[in-house]
């Protein structure tokens, strides 16, 4: 992987770890020479991720709609600055410049942003490993939310198994560059039934 696009908060959070992991993330980036491409903002978790990989020599693409420059205070420092005309341009972008995925601690747009890149993975739109730094179990409960998606007949067990999870830095990333793709899938078209 040359670069990985991470989803996370523009807030802070509660948890001091949150902030701390970011930045561990972003140097760990930096030092195996893996490209940042990331929301853009100063702030937040975002902040955190891409000051690790700016202290540490590395590079980082931000990618921001132009309305919320002013809201999330985009970063002025970046290797690049991208400026797309909405969200859906935003995420995008942010797919077409990434080999890989991880989403950090974040809010509706963290989640909503990992699961349409998800949703494209179980499609076959993509084949790019996607994993969930699940810091301090920030992510426990949805884990318990998949499974039961999967007990319950809505998500493929093989769908699930594509969300690579782990609360440690070097193992994601390591499990991410093994990882395995599925095949394409093949849908079923009912007019054919």
């Amino acid at each position: 992987m040359k670069s990985v696009v991470v989803f996370c908060g523009s807030s802070e959070g509660n948890d001091i770890n949150f902030g701390q992991e970011a930045y561990a993330l972003g140097k760990f980036l930096a030092l195996q020479d893996i490209r940042l491409i990331y929301g853009g903002a100063k702030i937040g978790v975002m902040g955190q991720v891409a000051k690790g990989v700016l202290d540490n020599a590395g590079e980082v693409i931000g990618v921001i709609p132009k309305f919320l420059m002013k809201k999330e205070v985009f970063h002025p420092n970046l290797t690049q600055l991208i400026i797309t005309k909405d969200m859906h341009e935003r995420k995008l972008k942010m797919h077409e410049l990434s080999d890989g995925i991880i989403m950090l601690p974040g809010g509706y747009g963290t989640l909503e942003e990992f699961f349409e890149m998800l949703t494209w993975g179980q499609l076959g739109l993509h084949q790019k490993p996607m994993g969930i730094l699940n810091t301090n179990g920030f992510y426990d409960h949805l884990g318990v939310l998949l499974k039961s998606m999967v007990t319950q007949g809505f998500v493929a067990k093989s769908n699930y198994d594509m969300i690579l999870n782990d609360v440690d830095i070097a193992r994601l990333l390591s499990k991410m560059s093994s990882y395995d793709p599925l095949p394409a899938p093949q849908l079923i078209n009912k007019e054919q039934l």
